[in-house]
């Protein structure tokens, strides 16, 4: 059964499959998640507190599951914006990716259910409190990166990731060997490149990270960031960009993930003087909707400063 429905998610449009046993974290990732939180790097993320026992615990999210079905999904763009022009992060160029990979999640429910009838699962894409990467290694697809990605080997990090939580019980895929993870040692390119200093040894400090700041942060973005930011509008791929596992990343062939036209001619005067009526048409149903159009236009005013 692992085998088919491994194929059938491949035959939906995602790059990677696996599968863990549904079962609480374990005890080093939980220190580890919660060091980072108890050093404040979870910046104004106030919902990485909140429910934790859930979010260490897939069995008390979705009682009666039994297996983590974890999916990737490469949303690297087929057609970058030109480098002299204001720069998007590349997962947001489309369709929002909650809604595009949780709809292929629940057509992958469908066929386990030819399979199983009485099967029951709910589909996730970084829509609950559930450790999608940490998954994501249990069920043998890659491993975390020194940027804390999850990196696919032969693939890299430009992927989505969801989860589907079934009550049926499946065999697992192995997870990657410690002795196979080693990928890093050596290599401090992200660590290096990040143009806020954000990436620790202990996990990323979202209070500096030009991604955090970009999209989830209300306010005025931090005077010490500002000279940073570059012609960034929304988000940073700084440490993805330069991670020798990302060196010759693949066009994605998911069609809801290309930028609009329409967004990509945008030139500098169109952006600085977008109206709240252009950017509900222009972003509907875009992961950029996040950041609300006046975080976008925080984003836009201080990136203009530098151009």
């Amino acid at each position: 059964m692992r085998q088919r429905i491994e194929q059938e998610a491949l035959r939906l449009g995602f790059t990677a499959c696996g599968f863990a046993k549904a079962e609480p974290v374990e005890e080093e990732a939980v220190q580890v998640l919660d060091h980072w939180v108890e050093q404040g790097y979870h910046a104004g993320m106030g919902y990485m507190e909140r429910n934790r026992e859930l979010r260490l615990d897939p069995t008390l999210l979705v009682p009666g599951c039994r297996t983590l079905i974890v999916v990737a999904l490469n949303y690297y763009p087929q057609r970058l914006l030109p480098k002299e022009g204001y720069q998007i992060a590349y997962y947001a160029y489309g369709k929002d990716y909650h809604r595009v990979v949780k709809d292929k999640l629940h057509q992958l429910l469908a066929y386990i259910k030819t399979i199983v009838p009485e099967v029951k699962g709910r589909a996730f894409c970084d829509t609950a409190p559930l450790l999608e990467r940490y998954w994501a290694v249990k069920a043998g697809m890659g491993f975390i990166g020194r940027n804390r990605t999850l990196i696919i080997p032969g693939q890299g990090s430009y992927c989505f990731l969801g989860v589907l939580a079934i009550d049926a019980e499946v065999e697992i895929t192995e997870h990657i060997e410690p002795q196979h993870v080693k990928f890093c040692e050596g290599c401090n390119r992200c660590l290096k490149a990040c143009p806020t200093g954000a990436l620790t040894r202990d996990g990323i400090d979202c209070r500096r990270c030009l991604s955090y700041l970009t999209i989830e942060h209300r306010g005025a973005l931090p005077l010490e960031v500002l000279g940073k930011l570059g012609r960034r509008i929304y988000g940073c791929d700084t440490c993805q960009q330069v991670c020798p596992h990302n060196s010759l990343p693949a066009p994605t062939s998911e069609p809801f993930f290309a930028m609009s036209p329409d967004v990509a001619s945008l030139i500098y005067e169109q952006w600085q003087q977008l109206t709240p009526e252009q950017y509900a048409v222009l972003f509907k149903d875009s992961a950029m909707e996040r950041a609300g159009y006046e975080g976008l236009c925080r984003n836009i005013e201080a990136a203009a400063r530098k151009c």
